[in-house]
């Protein structure tokens, strides 16, 4: 995290049982709140794979009891999609109900489940990827994210959304110099000049699409189609999922439908992604959970 910490005020939280770290909340403080740290996309509290529910409670109401003593008023605390996560993980959905916690936000991400083969594509993506192949379009992997920074991403969003990436250049190749196995470009060429592209982050059993952009002639040429399709079902095939991220708008409470409706005709569906609102006074609810 540390390439952004000139823009948070991180409070990131440890949590030990007899001196051993046992759970950890990437965090970042404003004011009287307390923020599962809003430079990562995913968050919420994560545990060493020993801990038993118990145990989780007990961190988590310590937490809470800490921050309360501190005066901070308001946890705000975005889960980890199940998806990532390496072991069970609704253990904290169970305290949010105890908790009495609001729920502020529940986001859409759009996945391709590889337990479930094969996948429904639709029509409009087989035609895509025959024009692709028709228009002689090649799919390469590239270390060097210049190209597709500068020559697709940065002015589609500008024109599209007149706003920048989330990284720049220099954060997104800093990033990939500490997580080159785990950072990777993908580009699409015709005739050696890019056309399309995406920079997909991957975990362990996920391969998720951060960045998708493409020029605009990108539905006579079939660029996007032809690049997830070899993604999909050659690169990431072993993958459990592949995540083409989240459609939503206006803190959760709207869906771009057609960007929906591309990601599902690749034969992805919908998994959520919560976003909680906690009142640390409320720890002591925590007390009497067990009988």
């Amino acid at each position: 995290m540390d390439y952004h910490k000139d823009k948070f005020t991180d409070h990131s939280l440890l949590v030990f049982k007899d001196e051993k770290l046992v759970a950890i909340l990437p965090a970042n403080k404003l004011n009287n709140t307390l923020h599962s740290h809003q430079g990562l996309t995913y968050g919420g509290l994560i545990t060493h794979p020993s801990l038993k529910f118990k145990d989780v409670l007990d961190a988590f109401k310590t937490l809470l009891h800490f921050l309360d003593k501190q005066g901070i008023e308001t946890l705000y605390i975005k889960q980890l999609p199940s998806i990532y996560a390496s072991a069970p993980n609704n253990q904290t959905d169970y305290l949010m109900f105890i908790l009495k916690a609001t729920l502020s936000r529940r986001d859409v991400l759009s996945v391709i489940d590889n337990r479930f083969k094969p996948q429904t594509i639709s029509n409009n993506r087989k035609r895509g990827f025959k024009r692709a192949k028709e228009h002689g379009l090649i799919v390469k992997e590239d270390a060097n994210f210049e190209a597709f920074w500068n020559t697709v991403l940065i002015p589609n969003l500008k024109k599209q959304h007149n706003t920048k990436p989330v990284h720049s250049l220099a954060e997104i190749q800093l990033l990939h110099s500490v997580f080159p196995d785990k950072i990777r470009q993908f580009n699409v060429y015709k005739n050696e000049k890019i056309v399309a592209g995406t920079t997909v982050f991957e975990t362990k059993n996920v391969a998720h699409a951060q960045y998708i952009s493409a020029s605009e002639d990108k539905q006579e040429l079939g660029s996007l189609d032809i690049l997830f399709q070899h993604l999909i079902h050659t690169v990431f095939a072993d993958k459990l999922y592949f995540d083409f991220g989240i459609s939503n708008q206006n803190q959760g409470l709207n869906i771009n439908e057609g960007l929906l409706y591309w990601k599902e005709s690749f034969g992805a569906r919908t998994i959520t992604q919560d976003f909680y609102e906690i009142e640390t006074k409320n720890h002591h609810m925590l007390n009497s959970v067990f009988i």
